[in-house]
């Protein structure tokens, strides 16, 4: 057996790999801050995914990660695989991340008598055959094997009652939240100096996107937007940070509409809370979102926001209060809203410092921390200290 101490609570965060996705990042933050005296943590991985990049900073913050290195996720004999691992680590509880460990961990935690809670960061509604039978497979498991399922937004709980026709009792709305000290104001010499390193002008007006670069989060429309902007306004520029599959797509895309330094790519960075500093507003021009993580980050640096009024971004961003809901897809709309953001500096920072409120009201970390842990216990039967 491994190496149990029974003086605290063994806990098994289950998630498909650990790339740089979002829920990836939420991972190891509540890993970070959960109560080390009481939760002995451990993390799962059931599949490599581009070197799973996130293990590493798992574990050094000192929690183990295994890997379980699954090929393929659809077979059947995984689950014995996923078997073994819990009957080995004993866990009171098992906390899922993602479809196919919602599938398979849900089952397991059946099979062997541990309460099972997943978290839901997306509005799926998979067209595709595969992955429809996937998200039906699921939202089965979440009805019938997890004792309690954690919709990341409203309208994420919302989505999964309606679709899995799940007992309201059974599903919960935890808002995720961040650690709002990293997102300090920073000095003007500072934001001088990140701006040349960014290929940014100092006087430039700068909005931002951050995000892994895939086709639903909706860039190509920002970038249509861009070759009208970029006349109207010369001193504007949009800086893209993150990276993805759809990366090349809208390289190609900025080329052929002669963008040039109007639009600066910065790949995938970890200096997120110092970009966002040097920048005068965020743009998420997404098609689909369930509580996107880069508006709470944004709004703790005190910018205003341009996103899509889509899945929970409504929860975060109240129209002409910290910012402007645009309907997804609508390129005029976007050029609009960046006018009026570039037109209107006193206007931008009142809306800035009413997200941060917003934020401290709504995102602080701390407050999902309690509430995680008080769920926990209520699951496991013990009593909080």
């Amino acid at each position: 057996m491994a190496g149990i101490d029974r003086m605290k609570t063994r806990i098994v965060w289950m998630i498909d790999s650990l790339g740089h996705g979002g829920a990836e990042r939420l991972t190891l933050a509540i890993l970070e801050r959960l109560d080390r005296e009481r939760f002995d943590l451990r993390v799962c991985a059931l599949q490599e995914r581009a070197g799973n990049p996130m293990a590493g900073e798992i574990e050094r913050a000192g929690i183990p990660v295994d890997l379980l290195n699954i090929p393929n996720l659809r077979h059947p004999a995984n689950l014995i695989k996923i078997l073994r691992y819990l009957r080995q680590h004993q866990p009171a509880l098992l906390h899922l991340q993602l479809e196919f460990s919602v599938i398979l961990g849900s089952f397991a935690a059946r099979l062997v008598g541990i309460p099972a809670v997943a978290t839901l960061h997306t509005l799926d509604n998979p067209q595709e055959r595969r992955a429809y039978w996937r998200y039906r497979l699921s939202l089965y498991a979440l009805k019938h094997w997890c004792n309690v399922s954690i919709g990341v937004s409203e309208s994420t709980r919302q989505h999964h009652l309606r679709d899995g026709k799940m007992s309201p009792h059974k599903i919960i709305t935890l808002y995720n939240g961040i650690e709002l000290s990293t997102f300090a104001e920073r000095s003007p010499t500072f934001c001088q100096e990140k701006r040349r390193a960014l290929g940014l002008r100092p006087e430039a007006v700068v909005a931002v996107t951050v995000a892994v670069l895939r086709e639903p989060k909706g860039i190509q429309y920002m970038l249509q937007a861009m070759s009208q902007l970029r006349e109207q306004y010369p001193n504007f520029q949009y800086l893209v940070v993150g990276d993805g599959e759809y990366g090349p797509t809208l390289r190609a895309q900025a080329n052929s509409l002669h963008l040039g330094q109007s639009v600066i790519f910065a790949g995938q960075r970890k200096d997120i809370p110092e970009i966002l500093s040097v920048c005068d507003f965020f743009v998420l021009p997404t098609l689909t979102e369930a509580l996107p993580t880069v508006l709470m980050e944004a709004m703790a640096a005190r910018k205003a926001i341009i996103a899509s009024n889509v899945g929970g971004v409504p929860e975060m961003v109240e129209d002409g209060v910290n910012g402007r809901l645009l309907p997804p897809a609508d390129v005029s709309a976007l050029t609009a809203a960046c006018s009026e953001m570039i037109q209107n500096p006193t206007q931008r920072e009142r809306w800035g410092q009413t997200g941060r409120r917003i934020c401290e009201e709504k995102f602080d970390i701390a407050r999902q921390i309690q509430a995680l842990e008080t769920l926990y216990f209520s699951l496991i039967g013990s009593t909080q200290p």
